[in-house]
């Protein structure tokens, strides 16, 4: 598409735009759907309508995503046999078919073998043990008890599987699209250009947490489908939200109020300027953001006993805990889309190369309260059953070691888990070899998840497309329609 530019110079006088953009280039900065449906409309493309297609089943997504690869076999699929077969090759235990070319043809990988045509690396074994918890009886790893204790609520999908073998697979996940085959829009853009605002006064799209591979989420959809980051921190949680100067909230209201006077002004003498009529909603949306914002992740108003249900009271809990808890407070005021990264550093704390016993035992103490936390208070306030949670990774890890104690990228099989918004509780669904090695029992790709929540939300993905920007079919993905209920 091509959009006017922000800085177009032929509708309306230099100095107007270069007053407006002074007073607020931070957030103007943060994209609004108003602003690229102005311009959109302006180059003959009609986005959505912000109704869903269908009757949905839920209204917001919490997107939480473990980044660097979670073990699958120490985490929601544990496998017993690593144990049994412990310092073994592959090939010489009754799976040693799982490397055979043909079913590896689909990911970029090369199988380091060695002069004896075998793996390389051995079984490396279960690092931690497991246990069946609730009603449902679903086998969980003990670094993830609190968790465990939820699982009746949950549906754990463990025959996920992607294409790329190294950290895009992050971009992948959310995309959809291996990150050599160009940017396209995340799950979070689609659902944010696809359903309109809940609540006017704050973000439909939300970040909280760190990137690396791509910090942007609209791409072809324009900056207006980028997540807005955020920060837990009532003080300045908006990236260059407060004003230059020091300002009371007094200042900025007559501040805003000179300028939208002016904006009038402008509006009159050129009044097929969209640009401009969509600048000044962003700036109005923007006031109201810089205090409405704040107000949401103000934690006083909550209870000890919330705040110690998401780990508050625990220095290695409380901050995931106070990013879910926002999630919660944010869902509550209708954002639709809050997506939580977890795991600092560039491929991700998760990414267990070594040490895999110890880093892995002490980030799941990090998120394992705060999640379920964040879904025991979800279902108590009645909000679960519009709100999806999802748990998620980019890979698996080996079933062999890598070095003397850690595991390596594994993108052939591994696990997520989905809860709340119309989605069953309770279930295991799908499988993988007795190794992990495998998504070999009904295997879905990455945006299978992206498919499952649309259908949720009650969109239909291919009304979605853009003109000019065909989507392959894997980028839709299937619906995983077993664990829907």
């Amino acid at each position: 598409m091509n959009h006017p530019s922000y800085t177009d110079q032929t509708q309306s006088p230099l100095p107007r735009r270069h007053f407006m953009g002074s007073l607020g280039s931070g957030l103007a900065g943060i994209s609004l759907a108003s602003l690229l449906q102005e311009e959109a409309q302006a180059s003959g493309h009609h986005p959505p309508t912000g109704q869903p297609h269908f009757p949905p089943k839920a209204k917001s997504v919490i997107w939480l995503f473990m980044r660097g690869g979670v073990s699958h076999m120490e985490s929601f699929d544990p496998k017993p046999m690593l144990t049994k077969y412990e310092g073994k090759s592959i090939s010489e235990t009754p799976w040693k078919d799982v490397q055979d070319p043909e079913k590896l043809k689909k990911v970029r990988v090369v199988v380091v073998n060695d002069a004896n045509g075998q793996q390389r690396n051995k079984i490396y074994p279960l690092q931690v043990g497991h246990k069946k918890y609730g009603e449902s009886g679903i086998e969980v790893s003990d670094w993830f008890p609190h968790i465990g204790g939820c699982v009746d609520d949950i549906s754990i999908v463990r025959s996920m599987w992607t294409t790329d073998d190294n950290h895009g697979a992050q971009v992948q996940f959310h995309s959809g699209r291996h990150m050599l085959d160009g940017r396209v829009p995340t799950i979070g853009a689609w659902v944010n250009y696809g359903l309109g605002t809940l609540n006017q006064n704050l973000p439909q799209f939300i970040n909280m947490g760190p990137r690396f591979f791509d910090v942007r989420d609209g791409h072809y959809l324009g900056p207006a489908y980028d997540s807005v980051p955020l920060k837990v921190d009532p003080k300045n949680p908006l990236p260059y939200a407060k004003p230059e100067l020091d300002l009371s909230h007094r200042e900025q209201q007559i501040e805003f109020s000179l300028v939208n006077q002016l904006n009038q002004l402008s509006a009159e003498q050129y009044p097929n300027d969209t640009t401009l009529q969509a600048r000044m909603k962003s700036y109005e949306l923007a006031f109201r953001m810089q205090t409405a914002v704040p107000e949401v992740i103000r934690f006083d108003q909550e209870t000890k006993e919330t705040q110690d249900l998401y780990g508050l009271n625990n220095p290695e809990t409380k901050p995931f805990g106070m990013q879910l808890l926002a999630a919660r407070r944010f869902v509550e005021k209708g954002v639709r889309f809050i997506q939580i990264m977890h795991g600092p550093g560039a491929a991700g704390a998760w990414d267990s190369h070594s040490n895999l016993q110890k880093s892995h035992s002490k980030l799941a103490k990090q998120v394992d309260q705060p999640a379920a936390g964040l879904l025991k208070d979800l279902k108590r306030r009645g909000l679960l059953k519009d709100t999806i949670v999802v748990f998620a990774t980019e890979f698996g890890r080996t079933p062999g070691s890598q070095g003397s104690n850690g595991r390596d990228h594994h993108p052939y099989g591994f696990s997520i888990w989905m809860a709340g918004g119309g989605l069953k509780g309770g279930v295991a669904h799908g499988a993988t070899d007795e190794l992990g090695f495998h998504a070999v029992e009904k295997p879905h790709y990455v945006t299978d998840v992206h498919a499952t929540l649309m259908k949720q939300l009650g969109l239909n993905a291919r009304l979605l497309e853009v003109p000019g920007h065909k989507r392959i079919e894997m980028d839709f993905g299937h619906p995983i329609d077993e664990i829907i209920a």
